[in-house]
């Protein structure tokens, strides 16, 4: 049959689609289009309700047109109803099923498997899209977090580290594979190992010895586990071949606040381990907010603000508050959407003011990039050794160049080519 896969979310999913590829390519053929398929296998997200409402009309809208979906990913596992109406339902942690659940609808039956399962998916096989420099590859799944807003747990489940060998040799594949930008990936990258007696540190470690030109993004790790291994973890990120790009979110910047949401970490521990590492790299910063969380007063809200006025981080991904079934947040009252927009609109308004203060400071520098993908309107993506994106118009993916910065928005840099290595 012809299959499409549709992938919504985290870089967590496009790992999960890698593996679903692979599967679906031992029995099917792949195609490039909805249009073209008779199947269409979306791998989905349940992080918050809009994404939710979008799946639930495209999975309505593809029944219509008459094809055939299988859905898997989060949502499966976190608000199935809403869903109920696909062909089959797939679990996260049974993606090696993908082919059945395929030739049970094929026969008329419907097929449902939301088990959950301890696999371990640096074994499972990957088939990645060769269109970008770029190979994601997932180092655990689940965490061991408590937060008060997250559906995600009932989906991916306590943590579960993967296997540090495979997943050094997956890398070392990668690389070989011609592939510069890996980009290791977990639900808490910082939490990795903490049920095997490792740590990320030990990883990278690895990581960082295995031959070739490439860089590593460190996915999203949370401040509490970063501080625990700070001083390790700053040395392991003075190797050349680790972007220094830090994804630590903070949430919000109120105690109180993180308290109610069951956050393990304080804004003094964040607050910590961001001038650890400023201190050491020209480093990126990025950070997550939730604005809206049910008990953020005005007051609440102004402390996160200036906070993020203070500490200028380079990227900060706003989300407002979503209430997630069965989770403790969605027993609280929720406040008007309107109020939530306002935030929104108001911490996006300083994020571009710092985006251009800062990104003003590369205008005329030299920087060393690689180029990772394809850009819009004939341009191509690059990135800097702080994981700063630079917009090219000439050069090769995959390769790595100097470039003068010529330009500059508030959320990416231009670059003119100077020299290619």
């Amino acid at each position: 049959m012809k299959v499409y896969i549709e992938t919504y979310g985290c870089t967590m999913n496009q790992g999960d689609s890698d593996i679903i590829r692979a599967y679906l390519s031992r029995e099917h053929e792949l195609v490039d289009s909805a249009d073209k398929s008779d199947v269409v296998v979306i791998n989905s997200c349940g992080v918050i309700g809009f994404t939710e409402r979008k799946i639930a009309k495209r999975i309505k809208r593809l029944k219509e047109l008459g094809k055939k979906v299988v859905v898997t990913g989060c949502l499966t596992k976190i608000n199935p109803k809403i869903i109920s109406h696909a062909d089959a339902l797939l679990s996260p942690k049974k993606l090696e099923k993908v082919n059945l659940a395929i030739a049970k609808i094929a026969s008329g039956e419907r097929f449902v498997d939301l088990s959950n399962g301890r696999v371990d998916k640096s074994s499972l096989p990957k088939k990645r899209l060769r269109i970008n420099a770029i190979a994601i590859v997932p180092i655990s799944e689940g965490c061991l977090g408590k937060c008060s807003y997250c559906a995600t747990k009932f989906a991916r489940g306590s943590l579960k580290s993967f296997s540090l060998e495979k997943i050094v040799k997956e890398v070392e594949k990668c690389v070989k594979e011609g592939y510069k930008e890996i980009q290791l990936t977990a639900q808490d990258t910082g939490a990795y190992g903490k049920d095997l007696g490792l740590s990320l540190v030990d990883l990278l470690e690895k990581i960082a010895e295995i031959d070739g030109e490439f860089r590593v993004r460190v996915g999203m790790m949370n401040p509490h586990h970063a501080l625990e291994m700070l001083d390790e973890l700053l040395d392991v990120f003075s190797s050349e071949k680790i972007y220094k790009f830090l994804h630590i979110p903070v949430q919000s910047g109120d105690n109180e606040i993180l308290r109610h949401m069951r956050r393990d970490h304080t804004v003094e521990d964040f607050l910590e381990v961001v001038k650890a590492f400023r201190k050491r790299f020209e480093v990126t910063i990025a950070t997550d907010i939730i604005v809206g969380y049910p008990t953020e007063s005005e007051e609440s809200f102004e402390r996160t603000y200036r906070l993020i006025e203070n500490v200028k981080p380079d990227i900060v991904n706003i989300t407002r508050f979503s209430p997630r079934p069965n989770t403790l947040a969605s027993k609280l009252k929720d406040m008007p959407d309107w109020i939530k927009k306002e935030r929104s609109r108001k911490l996006t308004r300083l994020m571009e003011r710092i985006g251009m203060e800062i990104n003003r400071k590369y205008f005329g520098r030299k920087l060393r990039v690689l180029i990772t993908k394809h850009g819009k309107n004939d341009t191509l993506l690059a990135r800097s050794d702080n994981y700063k994106p630079v917009v090219v118009r000439s050069g090769d993916i995959g390769e790595f160049a100097e470039v003068r910065i010529v330009g500059y928005t508030s959320t990416y840099l231009v670059g003119c080519e100077d020299e290619h290595y």
